[in-house]
């Protein structure tokens, strides 16, 4: 049995965070890169070997699918004479964002994804089965990943299968062994509509479903329609396959989303107003400093965008002491969680514990830009807006400033912009006038 504490390897269990008919998902501690993972364990009936090699199975299958909305495979191995697979950490399934109120917009953007996700799989011949909330990963920036393809089947002409899946979202022709693209497009149908409605349709999948009046309220009659399809019990009526079903949608996303708006200028227009005009300052900020600023990421509070240097939200304020927030380097800081090299001795964001002991390997790195000034530190070199050194932990002592950025902060001096901001990113001071 594997329990919180545990080490597997590298990995040490933290907490248990799902549990199918096969295996179990845990949150795991990698103690070599400093970072939290998703290790999938099979259960202790599970460990033989067809069990092990359906694992195995699963990992061939994923490694196949590189693409944005399909959950790629980290590692796999043998450890402790178990077969474990490890994944990128999400926040939260897709089954745990329905439970909280969505809006349309939102969910366009993730039945887009699902779609997306899907048909890639379909395009390589390969089949799902298990479409289900759960097994899409929700991650930073809205971003829908699927997962499990534990019994997904490769298709060449017809395939022969028990009727695996999950009670709910699973084709009526699946549940008697006869699996098909258009099972995975019924499931894509089925999740879509409960998204909308609130409630999953069930057998015997009559029209209109419950909670009808309040998916026309919500959207288009042509994004109805796509859905209408996709739920057709006659599996011949329904898409071919995902990529057929993704397309349709794309035609009439652009309704649902105008749809949506008009119908918030009519309640209130002022209210859409000032969205819209926080979106554009936005967008003009972005064109302009994305690039020097790095600001790639979104706040969590105001959706506004940010940088992993900066100490809180330049839009609303808010403090940014934990990044959650993925990172491009190699390392976390145990303290801020923001990302640090692994040559560093120090965290250049946070005046935190020591990172590392190496002092003799260096990296160079074109973001580095600015040597430190202390005479013992021997000139080592500083990344953009850092506030300490990597190696000495001397503190910052001249000021930050970038390209086209002509104000400065008057309490830490570093270069702000009033234009766009209502906070200094670097110390939290307020930049507007009362």
């Amino acid at each position: 049995m594997v329990r919180v504490g545990k080490r597997l390897g590298k990995y040490r269990i933290v907490k248990c965070l799902a549990q199918g008919g096969f295996a179990r998902v845990y949150c795991a501690f990698d103690t070599v890169s400093h970072i939290h993972v998703a290790i999938k364990i099979p259960e202790p009936g599970f460990l033989s070997k067809e069990a092990q090699y359906d694992f195995r199975r699963e990992v061939q299958i994923s490694a196949k699918l590189d693409h944005l909305n399909i959950l790629p495979v980290k590692d796999a191995g043998v450890i402790d004479d178990i077969f474990v697979v490890i994944y990128p950490l999400g926040q939260e399934s897709l089954g745990d964002r329905m439970k909280r109120r969505m809006s349309t917009k939102t969910v366009v953007s993730f039945a887009e994804q699902m779609l997306e996700a899907v048909a890639f799989a379909h395009r390589h011949h390969i089949m799902h089965c298990d479409i289900k909330p759960e097994n899409f990963i929700l991650f930073p920036d809205n971003r829908v990943r699927l997962a499990d393809f534990g019994i997904a089947k490769i298709s060449i002409r017809t395939v022969a299968a028990s009727g695996s899946g999950t009670v709910g979202y699973i084709a009526p022709e699946q549940a008697m062994g006869k699996p098909s693209f258009r099972s995975d497009v019924f499931s894509l149908g089925l999740i879509i509509y409960k998204m909308l409605a609130g409630v999953l349709p069930e057998w015997p999948f009559d029209w209109p479903p419950p909670n009808y009046d309040k998916v026309k309220r919500a959207v288009h009659h042509d994004v109805i329609a796509v859905v209408q399809r996709a739920l057709s019990v006659d599996s011949p009526k329904r898409y071919a396959d995902a990529t057929k079903m993704l397309a349709a949608f794309k035609r009439v996303k652009a309704k649902a989303l105008r749809a949506r708006t008009a119908k918030q200028v009519r309640r209130n227009g002022s209210t859409t107003k000032t969205a819209d005009w926080r979106t554009m300052r936005h967008r003009q900020f972005q064109r302009q400093f994305r690039r020097l600023l790095d600001s790639r990421y979104e706040c969590s509070h105001c959706k506004g965008p940010i940088s992993e240097a900066m100490q809180s939200c330049p839009w609303c304020g808010v403090s940014i002491k934990k990044w959650r927030n993925e990172t491009r380097l190699s390392k976390r800081c145990p303290r801020c969680n923001r990302g640090v090299k692994s040559d560093w001795r120090f965290c250049a964001w946070c005046y935190g514990g020591k990172i590392s002991d190496s002092s003799s390997m260096r990296y160079d790195d074109i973001r580095y830009v600015r040597q430190c000034k202390n005479s013992k530190c021997a000139g080592q070199w500083l990344m953009p807006f850092a506030r300490y050194c990597s190696w000495c932990r001397k503190r910052t002592e001249k000021p930050w400033s970038f390209e086209g950025c002509t104000a400065k902060c008057p309490r830490c001096h570093w270069g702000v912009l009033p234009d766009f901001w209502d906070k200094c990113p670097w110390c939290s001071r307020n930049l507007r006038r009362p």
